[in-house]
Protein backbone atom coordinates (compact mmCIF):
# COMPACT_ATOMS: atom_id res chain seq x y z
CA UNK A 1 0.00 0.00 0.00
CA UNK A 2 1.40 3.78 -0.65
CA UNK A 3 0.31 5.30 2.33
CA UNK A 4 2.38 3.27 4.46
CA UNK A 5 5.48 4.79 1.99
CA UNK A 6 3.81 8.46 2.65
CA UNK A 7 3.74 7.94 6.19
CA UNK A 8 7.89 7.32 5.98
CA UNK A 9 8.79 10.13 3.64
CA UNK A 10 6.27 12.59 5.69
CA UNK A 11 8.14 10.78 9.35
CA UNK A 12 11.81 12.04 7.71
CA UNK A 13 10.33 15.23 6.31
CA UNK A 14 9.34 15.85 10.41
CA UNK A 15 12.77 14.45 11.54
CA UNK A 16 14.62 16.67 9.21
CA UNK A 17 13.33 20.16 10.05
CA UNK A 18 12.60 19.61 13.89
CA UNK A 19 16.34 18.59 15.15
CA UNK A 20 15.64 19.16 18.65
CA UNK A 21 13.24 16.50 18.77
CA UNK A 22 15.11 12.57 19.33
CA UNK A 23 13.90 10.12 16.81
CA UNK A 24 11.09 8.66 18.76
CA UNK A 25 9.89 11.99 19.31
CA UNK A 26 9.79 12.63 15.23
CA UNK A 27 8.35 9.45 14.67
CA UNK A 28 5.45 9.84 17.11
CA UNK A 29 4.91 13.53 16.07
CA UNK A 30 4.68 12.19 12.17
CA UNK A 31 2.23 9.36 13.15
CA UNK A 32 0.09 11.85 15.24
CA UNK A 33 0.05 14.15 12.63
CA UNK A 34 -0.41 11.91 9.60
CA UNK A 35 -3.63 9.96 11.40
CA UNK A 36 -4.53 13.55 12.60
CA UNK A 37 -4.67 14.92 8.92
CA UNK A 38 -7.00 11.66 6.81
CA UNK A 39 -9.41 11.00 9.84
CA UNK A 40 -9.42 14.86 10.75
CA UNK A 41 -9.89 14.57 14.10
CA UNK A 42 -7.83 15.39 16.99
CA UNK A 43 -9.00 12.56 19.39
CA UNK A 44 -6.48 9.95 20.13
CA UNK A 45 -8.69 6.76 20.33
CA UNK A 46 -9.94 7.55 16.92
CA UNK A 47 -6.63 8.23 15.59
CA UNK A 48 -4.89 4.93 17.50
CA UNK A 49 -7.11 3.23 16.44
CA UNK A 50 -6.85 4.12 12.11
CA UNK A 51 -3.15 4.32 12.95
CA UNK A 52 -3.49 0.83 14.14
CA UNK A 53 -5.78 -0.39 11.73
CA UNK A 54 -3.63 0.90 8.60
CA UNK A 55 -0.27 -0.29 9.97
CA UNK A 56 -1.45 -3.89 11.55
CA UNK A 57 0.13 -2.33 14.71
CA UNK A 58 -1.30 -3.36 18.57
CA UNK A 59 -4.20 -0.26 18.96
CA UNK A 60 -3.10 0.27 22.71
CA UNK A 61 0.41 0.67 22.01
CA UNK A 62 0.02 3.44 19.80
CA UNK A 63 -2.57 5.15 21.84
CA UNK A 64 -0.03 4.89 25.12
CA UNK A 65 2.52 6.64 22.45
CA UNK A 66 0.07 9.12 21.33
CA UNK A 67 -0.99 10.13 25.05
CA UNK A 68 2.91 10.67 26.24
CA UNK A 69 3.95 12.99 23.40
CA UNK A 70 1.67 15.32 25.24
CA UNK A 71 2.46 14.44 29.25
CA UNK A 72 5.20 15.98 30.92
CA UNK A 73 8.92 13.74 31.72
CA UNK A 74 7.50 12.78 34.85
CA UNK A 75 4.15 11.06 33.76
CA UNK A 76 6.11 8.95 30.67
CA UNK A 77 5.98 5.34 31.71
CA UNK A 78 10.11 4.98 30.38
CA UNK A 79 13.80 5.70 32.18
CA UNK A 80 14.58 7.83 29.47
CA UNK A 81 11.92 10.59 29.57
CA UNK A 82 12.12 14.12 27.72
CA UNK A 83 9.50 16.98 27.74
CA UNK A 84 8.47 18.22 24.73
CA UNK A 85 9.35 21.93 25.14
CA UNK A 86 7.04 23.17 22.27
CA UNK A 87 8.33 26.96 22.58
CA UNK A 88 11.83 25.59 21.37
CA UNK A 89 10.01 24.50 18.10
CA UNK A 90 8.55 27.65 17.28
CA UNK A 91 11.10 28.81 15.18
CA UNK A 92 11.76 25.71 13.05
CA UNK A 93 8.24 25.39 12.57
CA UNK A 94 7.74 29.38 11.27
CA UNK A 95 11.01 28.10 8.78
CA UNK A 96 9.32 25.25 7.63
CA UNK A 97 5.76 26.84 6.98
CA UNK A 98 7.77 29.59 4.85
CA UNK A 99 10.22 27.47 3.22
CA UNK A 100 6.92 26.14 1.14
CA UNK A 101 7.15 29.63 -0.62
CA UNK A 102 8.79 29.97 -3.87
CA UNK A 103 11.08 32.86 -3.32
CA UNK A 104 9.40 34.53 -0.32
CA UNK A 105 9.57 38.27 -0.01
CA UNK A 106 6.56 38.97 1.89
CA UNK A 107 4.89 37.18 4.80
CA UNK A 108 2.14 38.58 6.77
CA UNK A 109 1.27 37.11 10.71
CA UNK A 110 -2.09 37.60 12.81
CA UNK A 111 -1.92 37.87 15.93
CA UNK A 112 -5.00 36.96 17.84
CA UNK A 113 -7.33 35.03 20.69
CA UNK A 114 -9.82 32.63 20.53
CA UNK A 115 -11.28 30.25 23.06
CA UNK A 116 -12.44 26.58 23.71
CA UNK A 117 -15.29 26.93 25.33
CA UNK A 118 -15.32 28.72 28.74
CA UNK A 119 -11.97 26.08 29.77
CA UNK A 120 -9.21 27.75 27.88
CA UNK A 121 -8.05 30.71 26.46
CA UNK A 122 -5.56 31.05 23.24
CA UNK A 123 -3.23 33.60 22.49
CA UNK A 124 -1.75 32.39 18.84
CA UNK A 125 0.01 34.00 16.00
CA UNK A 126 -0.72 32.45 12.98
CA UNK A 127 0.77 32.42 9.10
CA UNK A 128 -2.14 33.79 6.49
CA UNK A 129 -2.76 31.91 3.25
CA UNK A 130 -5.34 31.60 0.80
CA UNK A 131 -8.45 32.08 3.76
CA UNK A 132 -6.46 30.11 5.57
CA UNK A 133 -4.05 30.51 9.02
CA UNK A 134 -1.28 28.19 10.07
CA UNK A 135 -0.78 28.57 13.88
CA UNK A 136 3.07 29.12 14.40
CA UNK A 137 3.58 30.50 18.12
CA UNK A 138 1.10 30.22 20.88
CA UNK A 139 0.31 30.25 24.69
CA UNK A 140 -2.74 29.27 26.34
CA UNK A 141 -4.45 29.67 29.84
CA UNK A 142 -7.07 28.69 31.85
CA UNK A 143 -10.38 30.34 30.98
CA UNK A 144 -10.56 31.90 34.42
CA UNK A 145 -6.93 33.02 34.15
CA UNK A 146 -6.70 36.72 34.76
CA UNK A 147 -3.30 39.18 34.10
CA UNK A 148 -1.67 41.18 31.78
CA UNK A 149 -1.27 39.52 28.23
CA UNK A 150 1.61 41.58 26.51
CA UNK A 151 4.53 39.45 28.37
CA UNK A 152 3.32 36.65 26.72
CA UNK A 153 2.71 38.06 23.71
CA UNK A 154 6.38 39.86 23.78
CA UNK A 155 7.94 36.26 24.29
CA UNK A 156 6.40 34.57 21.34
CA UNK A 157 7.33 37.22 19.23
CA UNK A 158 10.61 36.80 20.52
CA UNK A 159 10.41 33.34 19.87
CA UNK A 160 9.58 33.48 16.11
CA UNK A 161 12.02 35.91 15.61
CA UNK A 162 14.74 33.20 16.35
CA UNK A 163 14.51 32.08 12.79
CA UNK A 164 17.40 32.81 11.29
CA UNK A 165 16.72 34.10 7.53
CA UNK A 166 12.82 36.23 7.42
CA UNK A 167 11.34 37.72 3.87
CA UNK A 168 12.25 41.39 2.92
CA UNK A 169 9.08 42.60 4.43
CA UNK A 170 6.73 41.13 7.23
CA UNK A 171 3.36 42.43 8.57
CA UNK A 172 1.65 41.79 12.03
CA UNK A 173 -1.86 42.50 11.87
CA UNK A 174 -4.31 42.66 14.86
CA UNK A 175 -7.42 43.28 16.00
CA UNK A 176 -9.12 46.06 18.00
CA UNK A 177 -8.66 44.40 21.46
CA UNK A 178 -5.02 43.91 20.71
CA UNK A 179 -4.40 47.19 20.88
CA UNK A 180 -1.23 48.41 22.34
CA UNK A 181 1.12 51.43 21.90
CA UNK A 182 4.28 48.99 23.51
CA UNK A 183 3.25 45.88 21.42
CA UNK A 184 3.58 48.26 18.63
CA UNK A 185 6.77 49.38 19.30
CA UNK A 186 7.85 45.51 20.27
CA UNK A 187 6.91 44.52 16.52
CA UNK A 188 8.69 47.51 15.19
CA UNK A 189 11.74 46.63 16.99
CA UNK A 190 11.82 43.08 15.16
CA UNK A 191 11.93 44.94 11.97
CA UNK A 192 8.24 44.11 11.17
CA UNK A 193 5.70 46.37 9.94
CA UNK A 194 2.45 46.37 12.64
CA UNK A 195 -0.94 46.73 11.68
CA UNK A 196 -3.30 47.04 14.29
CA UNK A 197 -6.73 47.64 14.29
CA UNK A 198 -7.86 50.33 17.18
CA UNK A 199 -11.23 51.18 18.73
CA UNK A 200 -13.16 54.61 17.80
CA UNK A 201 -13.16 55.95 20.77
CA UNK A 202 -9.96 58.46 21.11
CA UNK A 203 -8.49 61.53 19.50
CA UNK A 204 -6.26 61.92 16.71
CA UNK A 205 -4.36 64.79 15.29
CA UNK A 206 -2.92 65.52 11.49
CA UNK A 207 0.75 66.11 11.72
CA UNK A 208 0.04 69.52 9.60
CA UNK A 209 -2.68 70.87 12.63
CA UNK A 210 -2.80 71.78 16.31
CA UNK A 211 -6.23 70.74 16.37
CA UNK A 212 -7.50 66.82 17.85
CA UNK A 213 -10.54 65.54 16.18
CA UNK A 214 -12.37 62.60 17.40
CA UNK A 215 -11.71 58.82 15.77
CA UNK A 216 -15.23 58.05 16.22
CA UNK A 217 -16.20 60.73 13.35
CA UNK A 218 -12.66 60.17 11.33
CA UNK A 219 -14.53 57.90 8.49
CA UNK A 220 -18.14 57.86 7.35
CA UNK A 221 -20.06 54.90 5.42
CA UNK A 222 -19.18 54.62 1.97
CA UNK A 223 -16.28 56.34 2.59
CA UNK A 224 -13.22 55.78 -0.12
CA UNK A 225 -9.81 54.38 1.98
CA UNK A 226 -7.72 57.01 3.22
CA UNK A 227 -4.54 56.90 4.95
CA UNK A 228 -2.63 60.17 6.70
CA UNK A 229 0.23 60.32 9.23
CA UNK A 230 -0.69 61.70 12.72
CA UNK A 231 -0.93 61.43 16.62
CA UNK A 232 -2.81 59.39 17.70
CA UNK A 233 -4.47 59.00 21.65
CA UNK A 234 -4.16 62.22 23.23
CA UNK A 235 -2.95 60.67 26.52
CA UNK A 236 -0.51 58.97 25.02
CA UNK A 237 0.49 59.99 20.96
CA UNK A 238 1.34 57.41 18.61
CA UNK A 239 2.88 58.92 15.96
CA UNK A 240 2.17 56.44 13.06
CA UNK A 241 0.08 56.03 9.69
CA UNK A 242 -4.10 56.10 10.49
CA UNK A 243 -5.82 54.16 7.54
CA UNK A 244 -9.27 54.48 7.40
CA UNK A 245 -12.32 52.50 5.65
CA UNK A 246 -16.00 52.27 5.56
CA UNK A 247 -17.70 49.80 3.20
CA UNK A 248 -21.50 50.43 2.75
CA UNK A 249 -21.83 46.86 3.90
CA UNK A 250 -20.60 46.92 6.80
CA UNK A 251 -22.08 48.49 10.27
CA UNK A 252 -18.12 50.05 11.41
CA UNK A 253 -15.72 51.46 10.31
CA UNK A 254 -12.07 50.21 10.09
CA UNK A 255 -9.51 52.07 11.46
CA UNK A 256 -5.68 50.89 11.37
CA UNK A 257 -2.60 52.45 12.52
CA UNK A 258 0.93 51.15 11.23
CA UNK A 259 4.20 52.50 10.35
CA UNK A 260 3.93 52.29 6.95
CA UNK A 261 3.74 55.53 5.48
CA UNK A 262 0.28 56.51 3.28
CA UNK A 263 1.58 55.67 -0.15
CA UNK A 264 1.98 51.88 0.86
CA UNK A 265 -1.05 51.26 1.49
CA UNK A 266 -3.40 50.02 -1.19
CA UNK A 267 -6.76 47.99 -1.27
CA UNK A 268 -7.88 46.79 2.40
CA UNK A 269 -4.74 45.71 4.72
CA UNK A 270 -7.20 44.72 7.26
CA UNK A 271 -8.76 41.66 5.18
CA UNK A 272 -6.07 39.41 5.37
CA UNK A 273 -6.76 39.38 9.21
CA UNK A 274 -9.97 38.02 8.51
CA UNK A 275 -8.17 34.52 7.31
CA UNK A 276 -7.01 33.90 10.98
CA UNK A 277 -10.64 33.78 11.82
CA UNK A 278 -11.38 30.69 8.76
CA UNK A 279 -8.03 29.28 10.86
CA UNK A 280 -9.62 28.63 13.38
CA UNK A 281 -12.44 27.18 12.37
CA UNK A 282 -10.22 24.46 10.65
CA UNK A 283 -8.58 23.95 14.23
CA UNK A 284 -12.37 23.21 16.11
CA UNK A 285 -15.30 22.69 14.70
CA UNK A 286 -14.76 23.20 10.70
CA UNK A 287 -12.18 21.10 10.49
CA UNK A 288 -10.43 18.92 13.65
CA UNK A 289 -12.67 19.53 16.66
CA UNK A 290 -10.24 20.62 18.92
CA UNK A 291 -12.81 21.80 21.06
CA UNK A 292 -13.84 17.98 21.79
CA UNK A 293 -10.69 17.15 23.38
CA UNK A 294 -10.94 15.63 26.51
CA UNK A 295 -7.48 17.28 27.60
CA UNK A 296 -7.67 19.88 30.21
CA UNK A 297 -3.95 20.97 31.15
CA UNK A 298 -2.57 24.02 29.32
CA UNK A 299 0.66 22.53 29.01
CA UNK A 300 -0.65 19.34 27.25
CA UNK A 301 -2.87 21.01 25.04
CA UNK A 302 0.05 22.84 23.47
CA UNK A 303 1.48 20.01 22.81
CA UNK A 304 -1.19 18.97 21.07
CA UNK A 305 -1.79 22.44 19.32
CA UNK A 306 1.41 21.72 17.65
CA UNK A 307 0.04 18.38 15.83
CA UNK A 308 -3.02 19.87 14.69
CA UNK A 309 -1.30 22.79 13.25
CA UNK A 310 1.37 20.05 11.47
CA UNK A 311 -1.82 18.65 10.06
CA UNK A 312 -3.38 21.60 9.01
CA UNK A 313 -0.21 22.26 7.52
CA UNK A 314 -0.42 19.16 5.56
CA UNK A 315 -3.77 20.22 4.67
CA UNK A 316 -2.93 23.59 3.24
CA UNK A 317 0.16 22.38 1.09
CA UNK A 318 -1.95 19.72 -0.74
CA UNK A 319 -5.14 21.69 -0.79
CA UNK A 320 -3.26 24.63 -2.38
CA UNK A 321 -2.16 22.31 -5.40
CA UNK A 322 -5.82 21.31 -5.92
CA UNK A 323 -6.87 24.58 -5.76
CA UNK A 324 -4.49 25.92 -7.92
CA UNK A 325 -5.43 22.35 -10.34
CA UNK A 326 -9.04 23.43 -10.29
CA UNK A 327 -9.23 27.32 -10.78
CA UNK A 328 -6.99 26.48 -13.89
CA UNK A 329 -10.35 24.54 -15.02
CA UNK A 330 -12.43 27.06 -13.91
CA UNK A 331 -14.31 24.89 -11.79
CA UNK A 332 -12.92 25.70 -8.17
CA UNK A 333 -15.56 24.91 -5.81
CA UNK A 334 -16.31 27.68 -2.76
CA UNK A 335 -14.36 24.88 -0.06
CA UNK A 336 -11.07 26.25 2.12
CA UNK A 337 -7.58 25.50 0.81
CA UNK A 338 -7.84 23.18 4.40
CA UNK A 339 -11.08 21.40 3.34
CA UNK A 340 -10.07 20.77 -0.09
CA UNK A 341 -6.51 19.55 1.24
CA UNK A 342 -8.44 16.68 3.31
CA UNK A 343 -10.50 16.35 0.02
CA UNK A 344 -7.04 15.68 -2.00
CA UNK A 345 -5.79 12.95 0.95
CA UNK A 346 -9.54 10.58 0.80
CA UNK A 347 -8.99 10.85 -2.85
CA UNK A 348 -5.21 9.46 -2.88
CA UNK A 349 -6.30 7.23 -0.26
CA UNK A 350 -8.92 5.20 -1.89
CA UNK A 351 -6.75 5.68 -5.38
CA UNK A 352 -4.18 4.55 -3.71
CA UNK A 353 -2.23 7.70 -5.88
CA UNK A 354 0.91 9.57 -4.75
CA UNK A 355 0.17 13.01 -2.68
CA UNK A 356 1.03 15.87 -4.84
CA UNK A 357 2.54 18.52 -2.37
CA UNK A 358 2.96 21.76 -4.17
CA UNK A 359 4.87 24.79 -3.03
CA UNK A 360 2.59 27.81 -1.73
CA UNK A 361 1.85 29.90 -4.54
CA UNK A 362 2.46 34.00 -3.81
CA UNK A 363 -1.14 35.34 -3.55
CA UNK A 364 -1.94 39.26 -3.63
CA UNK A 365 -0.57 41.61 -0.65
CA UNK A 366 -2.20 44.72 -0.60
CA UNK A 367 1.05 46.32 0.42
CA UNK A 368 3.21 46.89 -2.49
CA UNK A 369 6.69 46.13 -1.72
CA UNK A 370 9.18 48.49 -0.90
CA UNK A 371 11.16 50.09 -3.71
Amino acid sequence: MPYPDELKYWTEEVSSQFTGLNRAQAEVLALYSYGMAVTQRCGQTIISTFLGLLLGMRIANLGQRLREWTYEAEQKRKRQRREIEVESLFAPWLKWVVSYWKHPKQLVLAMDVTYLRDRHTILAISVVYRGCAIPVAWRILPGEQKGEWHPIWVQLLNCLSQMATFPPQVWVLTDQGLYSKRLFHVIQGHGWHPCMRVRTQGLYRPLRTNKWRSLEGAAYRGMPSKALRVACFKGDPLLCTLWMHWPAAYDKPCLLVTDLPPKRLRGNPYALRTWVESGFKDLKRGGFRWEHSKITQPERLERLLFIIALALFWHVRQGSALQDELLADHDCPPLSCSTLGWLATLVATIRQSPLPFAFFSAYSFPFPLQE
